[in-house]
């Protein structure tokens, strides 16, 4: 009798879950089809002028938030470029996302300079403490987790930079404390670069 009921249960709640699904589905789809109309109107305003790719792009991925293969496909018919012409820029560019990316960008350099000062134990402390690999988004879509070679601050090694605030000389330490902040909706300013 006890197992009847609680599978009772379980088919009510099934029952709820699907009801609410289905709620959300159109609304969903709306929010979609809103955001092809608008890139339809991006593609008609820049396809004008030859070699307007690379803004049609950056406009996309403002309006998706990444450069899905759907999204490329669609370019790719609207500005009738191929497919493959269409993914070797977004894939070329470093600034193209074919994944969402999270809220904060948190790039850390890996070139020669901070690489020595130890920014690869950095690198391993930013992933145990995300629970992510590098160039991968936490699930709750707050952080990214990004290298990149130099930026040019050599003498501030190692650094991590934090949606475009360096944070020179960083340590595990520091970095558990930006996580933090950020986790509370503060932010821990770091020298503009």
């Amino acid at each position: 009798m006890e197992q009847e009921v609680q599978v009772n249960e379980s088919l009510r709640e099934t029952a709820h879950t699907r009801a609410a699904a289905e709620k959300v589905k159109p609304v969903e789809e709306n929010e979609k089809i809103n955001k092809y109309k608008e890139l339809d109107q991006v593609i008609r305003l820049y396809s004008k002028e030859p070699g307007q790719l690379i803004n049609i792009l950056q406009k996309a991925q403002d309006i998706f938030g990444c450069l899905s293969e759907e999204v490329q496909s669609y370019i790719a018919e609207k500005t009738e470029n191929p497919v493959s012409e269409i993914n070797g820029v977004v894939t070329f560019y470093s600034l193209f996302y074919t994944e969402p990316k999270g809220k904060h960008t948190f790039d850390l350099c890996l070139g020669t300079a901070c690489y020595v000062k130890g920014a690869q134990e950095l690198m391993d402390s930013l992933k145990d403490l995300l629970k992510v690999d590098e160039g991968e988004t936490t699930k709750d879509r707050l952080f990214t987790l990004k290298s990149t070679r130099c930026i040019g601050a050599c003498g501030l090694a190692p650094v991590l930079v934090v949606d475009g605030d360096v944070h020179g000389k960083a340590s595990a330490g520091e970095i558990t404390k930006i996580i933090q902040a950020y986790r509370k909706g503060e932010k821990i300013e770091g020298t503009k670069h």
